[in-house]
């Protein structure tokens, strides 16, 4: 493991790092959250055990990092925590605002707007803004933030020496890229010496796309991998798979609820359910060092830290196998 991982806490064998907290909830992503039960899920996590927490601009448009600032100012010692966020996305006033909310799935005005800056000016002024967001005086992570969903060359290019830049002058400890592509993930990792993948939706119990060419590349160059959408959109959220799960964003197609509800069936024999199993399994690849889940409610961070934390049969893997619900070389740990 690199120096800077070790560093920061990851790969040590205590809970805090190992999962993390995403706060997209905390920027009222779909539906609105009063800023009561933001606070309070915040300090549930916390009080659960987690100490690596994870924001971005995007998320609310600034209202997840603004929410996790106030949290910071309560008392939090900023020292215990590990804090990413992402670059990549400059927010500006929107001129045209009038009154609108926003049109990415967040539930907050659209008083400012979104602009996609790789430069070496918007990442650092990104990073000046969420800084003052948070009310802290440092990041210890950065990603850049979806280059393959504006232009992934010039991310790689522009964005990712930046980062490096950012490093070598000590302003963050580690560095990385925040992509549900392993395509984009592999390339980056290719072309930058990178601390970190985000993966979001691509290594978890439903399918495991990243580990053909993306896993295996990241341990020989060791770059750690933060294992993120674990519940694919939610499909693996529920003991019992609902017939209108989400799966990538969108409705679940009917093999890919077939699917789920298999994997379901099969935890069930071996005594845990189906949400358990997703974390479990996202944690077992040597090469991922924090599996990251988000929360809406106090109640929710606590169920994720109980997830975490439960044991499962072993004989769950190999079973998942013998069914073919599951790669065989993955059943092994």
């Amino acid at each position: 493991m690199r120096e800077s991982l070790a560093g920061l806490g990851f790969g040590d064998p205590g809970f805090g790092r190992n999962l993390g907290f995403g706060a997209a909830a905390l920027g009222n992503l779909y539906r609105p959250m009063d800023e009561a039960t933001a606070q309070a899920t915040l300090q549930a996590a916390y009080d659960s055990g987690a100490r690596y927490f994870d924001t971005a601009p995007h998320y609310g448009l600034g209202l997840s990092e603004s929410r996790i600032g106030a949290w910071l100012g309560g008392g939090v010692v900023r020292e215990d925590l590990v804090l990413s966020s992402k670059v990549g996305r400059v927010l500006e006033p929107n001129a045209g605002f009038a009154g609108e909310l926003d049109d990415e799935g967040f539930a907050v005005p659209a008083a400012t707007r979104r602009r996609w800056d790789p430069s070496d000016a918007g990442i650092r002024s990104s990073i000046e803004s969420t800084l003052e967001r948070l009310g802290s005086d440092y990041l210890d992570i950065v990603f850049l933030h979806d280059p393959d969903a504006y232009d992934l060359e010039s991310g790689i290019v522009q964005g990712l020496p930046v980062l490096e830049k950012l490093r070598a002058e000590g302003l963050v400890q580690a560095i990385g890229v925040g992509t549900n592509s392993t395509g984009a993930a592999a390339e980056c990792v290719r072309r930058a010496d990178l601390d970190l993948v985000m993966l979001a939706g691509r290594y978890t119990l439903l399918e495991q796309p990243a580990a053909a060419e993306l896993l295996p590349l990241c341990m020989e160059r060791s770059v750690g991998i933060v294992n993120v959408g674990v519940y694919n959109s939610g499909l693996l959220a529920s003991a019992v798979v609902p017939g209108n799960a989400n799966y990538n964003y969108e409705p679940a197609p009917a093999h890919v609820l077939e699917r789920a509800r298999a994997l379901a069936a099969v935890a069930a024999e071996f005594d845990t359910d189906l949400p358990t199993a997703a974390v479990q399994f996202a944690m077992r690849h040597p090469g991922i060092v924090s599996v990251m889940l988000g929360a809406s409610t106090p109640e929710q961070a606590r169920v994720n830290a109980t997830r975490a934390h439960a044991r499962v049969d072993e004989g769950l893997w190999d079973a998942l196998a013998q069914r073919r619900l599951l790669n065989g070389a993955l059943a092994i740990r």
